[in-house]
């Protein structure tokens, strides 16, 4: 179909994809445009990676703006893909379409969203929206949901579809258009949003699938071609050597942290070789931009490994990390990047191969190493060929055995994907929506909830209603003993019956504004019930570390001991009763809970980023990640004790305040001055200047001095600081004891990962 003759587009959307280089559509694309995508029709597409899903979502999308009739939302499954998606819609803002993204701050209505014609959100940020009363969701007319498989996975999945559900009934004319990989039932899912089905093979470019045993690499259609291992060469070293060999780039798939830095290290010395003189050098470039985002081992490490052409990318490394390494793989200068399965989740990275080195990882509720799924594997597989730089693209599994050869071939390269479940059932999913349903109006009685459900997934593919009421039965139990919401009916028999009314307390409606699990905010306020009026700073950590919402550190093999003779010697700190040894599942997770809050309580104490990242063993993207959920969680403590009329928000406050910016008591208001951030403000109060008061009437010239000299970082400070004459103009710095002038010193890692000048966006953290 050629772009002149796509339907109810605005005009000039021909003539920007003619200059983008789109002649005409792809067949998938063509079938969705054939389907009604872009006059109003639903529609489900299950089409492989980089078979121009993002154009369906687009033309979709600018259909409605082109009209003028509303909002159109784009629901994405990680904050790093809505920024990656939100830049590619601005390049239609040339044209007068308005775009906003939104991925944190789960307290807000978004009200600022309002002028806009396309909107780039989280699911969770949608469903606070929706919590919120967004008074703009109501001017919906389209929503695309990406990734839409995704509702089978246990954690982000509810969301999705109760999210999916609500949209619906509140905008009963609204267009639905999800996108998938191929999955194993999309036609379930087109049944379920009413929609039109596009499911298709095609892909834009050859993908080849095999696995490699032996000396050669083994073809899904029988064919072999050689790839000789040498001596001493792994497999996969082996599979890079003769992509680079061909001029192309590697994914390497692994199963862990762990694995994808050390794969990373040992590949660094096979690409090396295969640098030119100008790519050595933009890649020390990149690798001294990584250095400065944060002064850890990790950021060195994965610093190292670029120099030399590799990289490694997992959710352990910060934000900024993560996007260095995407960019620079992307322009072809990384030539492997060894990744967790994380990446296969819709970030644009593809490569001419894609090597599924681990095809089995640890399942924590088996105990032992489980296979992945099928879909899982094909969405990595799906990463190899790039569109417009390689003739073909390889995906190949690595065998052991002649056995495994096989099994390989019958579990992943000729198996088709598995279908998708939903996953609403389960008592922690719905613990959290139901509660949302009742407190947003969504439902008013037991009827009306089992009424609203029946329009999710889960009531699509099953007939277990008992199930379903069962479950339902136990959450409202639940919510009313914590009094979330209250159950009234006509008479003490009929109490189960569907005449049963709901309605969400005052605290129920404050748990869903805050987007609290219910079993998150009963910890939270039974532990600040126990408190006195000045918490320690350990003793809220460890409250909030010990909630559902709080992913918690593992205990390492000696933790146990090191972190019991902790709680005895803090035991006073804690808020609620210790728990006794002698439980020792419960006492385990409440150990786990302590290690994560002293992790807290070292970095809101100063410790250096470096140093907390090799006492946890963590990365500085998961420093970043804790941080940005104790903010959240205390900042729900906060309105929690408020509601209840408790006398503790001052030290929960100043809690928050210290662990956001990572500071001591006595930097809290220092800290609090917009691009001070931690080591900033140490050095400010060092130089005598202890508040944001004093910053407005300090001599500029101390103030120059303990900022190392840098005037427009000085300014921007004093300006914040709300400083009536923030220039720098004519003044020399002061020597300041302690502080390096500025050729010597750097201001990298002024918050985790270097973030202490970026807009806060708290929030649950990365999928």
């Amino acid at each position: 179909m050629d772009v002149a003759d796509i339907p109810g587009v605005p005009d000039w959307l021909p003539d920007y994809l003619r200059a983008d280089g789109i002649e005409s559509l792809y067949p998938p694309q063509a079938e969705a445009v054939t389907a009604g995508v872009t006059e109003g029709e639903n529609l489900v597409a299950s089409v492989p990676t980089a078979s121009g899903k993002t154009l369906v979502a687009e033309l979709a999308m600018l259909s409605h703006v082109g009209e003028g009739s509303g909002t159109a939302l784009y629901i994405v499954p990680l904050r790093a893909l809505a920024s990656e998606k939100a830049a590619e819609f601005e390049a239609f803002e040339s044209y007068g379409v308005d775009v906003g993204v939104s991925t944190g701050n789960y307290e807000s209505s978004g009200e600022w969203l309002s002028d806009s014609d396309i909107v780039v959100a989280t699911s969770e940020k949608v469903d606070s929206l929706v919590r919120n009363d967004a008074a703009w969701i109501d001017d919906l007319s389209c929503v695309v949901t990406d990734e839409v498989h995704l509702v089978d996975d246990g954690e982000r999945g509810p969301t999705l579809e109760v999210t999916l559900a609500k949209l619906r009934q509140l905008n009963p004319g609204l267009q639905t258009v999800a996108l998938s990989a191929t999955i194993g039932n999309a036609d379930e899912l087109a049944d379920w949003l009413d929609a039109e089905l596009v499911d298709s093979e095609w892909r834009p470019i050859e993908l080849r699938k095999g696995v490699h045993y032996g000396q050669a690499l083994h073809l899904e259609d029988g064919s072999q071609q050689e790839l000789r291992v040498h001596d001493g060469e792994s497999e996969t070293a082996a599979v890079v050597r003769d992509t680079l060999a061909d001029d192309g780039s590697t994914l390497v798939f692994v199963n862990s942290r762990r694995n994808a830095e050390a794969a990373a290290r040992r590949l660094a010395t096979t690409t090396r070789d295969a640098l030119d003189e100008e790519e050595r050098t933009r890649l020390a470039e990149v690798a001294a931009d990584i250095r400065d985002v944060s002064d850890t081992e990790t950021s060195e490490d994965l610093a190292d490994a670029v120099a030399d052409g590799a990289a490694f990318h997992h959710a352990g490394l910060a934000a900024d990390h993560r996007s260095l390494v995407e960019d620079a793989f992307r322009d072809r200068l990384i030539k492997t990047v060894c990744a967790t399965p994380t990446l296969a989740a819709g970030v644009n990275t593809p490569s001419r191969r894609v090597v599924v080195r681990d095809w089995r990882r640890y399942d924590g509720s088996t105990g032992g190493m489980a296979p992945l799924s099928v879909l899982e594997v094909h969405q990595m597989m799906g990463r190899a060929g790039r569109p417009g730089l390689d003739p073909y693209g390889e995906a190949v599994l690595l065998a052991n055995n002649h056995d495994e050869l096989d099994e390989l071939f019958e579990r992943y390269v000729w198996a088709d994907p598995e279908p998708v479940r939903s996953k609403l059932a389960a008592e922690p999913a719905l613990r959290t929506h139901l509660l949302a349903t009742v407190a947003s109006g969504f439902a008013s009685s037991r009827g009306g909830l089992l009424e609203f459900l029946e329009r999710t997934l889960y009531a699509a593919q099953t007939a277990e209603r008992d199930r379903l009421e069962g479950v339902t039965d136990d959450v409202l139990t639940y919510l009313e003993r914590n009094e979330f919401l209250t159950r009234e009916a006509q008479s003490a028999s009929e109490r189960s019956s569907d005449g049963d009314q709901l309605q969400a307390t005052g605290l129920g409606h404050t748990v869903s504004r805050l987007y609290l699990d219910p079993m998150s905010a009963a910890e939270i306020i039974d532990g600040l019930r126990d408190a006195d009026d000045r918490p320690s700073a350990l003793g809220l950590y460890h409250l909030v570390a010990r909630t559902p919402d709080m992913y918690e550190l593992y205990l390492r093999s000696g933790d146990d001991e090191e972190y019991t003779m902790l709680a005895y010697e803090r035991e006073e700190d804690f808020l609620g009763a210790m728990l006794s040894e002698f439980e020792e599942g419960r006492f385990e997770d409440w150990l786990a809970a302590l290690k994560t809050a002293r992790l807290l309580e070292d970095w809101a104490s100063e410790i250096e980023e470096d140093e907390i990242t090799d006492r946890y063993g963590v990365g500085p993207g998961d420093i970043r990640g804790k941080v940005e959920t104790a903010q959240w969680l205390l900042g729900a403590a906060e309105s929690l004790a408020g509601e209840l009329g408790l006398d503790c928000v001052p030290a929960i406050r100043e809690a928050r305040t210290r662990v956001e910016h990572g500071v001591r008591a006595e930097l809290v208001d220092l800290a609090g001055v917009r691009g001070v951030g931690r080591k900033r403000a140490r050095r400010l109060y060092d130089a005598g200047i202890r508040t944001r008061a004093d910053l407005r009437e300090a001599d500029k010239a101390v103030v120059l001095g303990a900022l190392r000299g840098r005037e427009k970082t000085a300014e921007n400070v004093l300006e914040n600081a709300g400083r009536q004459d923030p220039s720098m103009d004519g003044i020399d710095p002061a020597d300041v004891a302690g502080v390096e002038d500025t050729a010597a010193g750097s201001d990298a890692a002024e918050g985790p990962a270097g973030t202490a000048d970026s807009e806060d966006q708290s929030s649950l953290g990365d999928f």
